[in-house]
């Protein structure tokens, strides 16, 4: 089971969401939601400040010994050797499930640590990288996801779930 993770911030709160799906799926298994009160400010090059609290939040909803590995819509590296938002995460969790990064941004100085997945028709790549898994069969993975659009359909699931106003809980 994969647990994929986003968090959307408001003015006065955050949305965490996440779904749980195997890579096969076309449809989340389960969704999980949760509001919490205002997050940190947002710190620029300091952002995973600001995130990771919520990520962890929500983690703390599932049981990590069931997760394969958890999806953020981020980097794990900022550049090689410096972790970002999914090195990040990997470390405050112990380093007990694997991290995958899909960015749909590249970050200036991070070309080594990632593997750019041109999907369907798309002229413009997903940004994979992972931690605790090899790069390559990660990205061959999201390459495969259901979905005939850039954004595999259970990321852009996810992402119209975070950012829509109504909770789906």
């Amino acid at each position: 089971m994969l647990f994929a993770i986003d968090v959307y911030y408001y003015e006065d709160s955050a949305k965490i969401v996440g779904v749980l799906f195997d890579w096969k799926d076309q449809v989340p298994q389960r969704f999980i939601v949760i509001q919490t009160d205002k997050a940190d400010d947002y710190v620029p090059g300091e952002f995973y400040k600001r995130e990771l609290p919520c990520l962890l939040k929500i983690i703390n909803e599932v049981d990590i010994c069931e997760i394969e590995a958890i999806i953020v819509d981020g980097h794990i590296y900022i550049e090689e050797g410096l972790h970002g938002l999914g090195g990040k995460l990997y470390e405050a969790l112990d380093q007990q499930v694997p991290i995958i990064g899909v960015a749909k941004n590249s970050f200036h100085s991070n070309k080594s640590t990632i593997k750019e997945v041109y999907r369907c028709e798309s002229k413009k790549p997903l940004y994979v990288s992972s931690i605790g898994l090899p790069v390559e069969g990660v990205a061959e993975k999201v390459l495969n996801m259901s979905g005939k659009f850039r954004i595999p359909d259970i990321l852009k699931q996810l992402d119209t779930c975070t950012k829509d106003r109504v909770s789906n809980s």
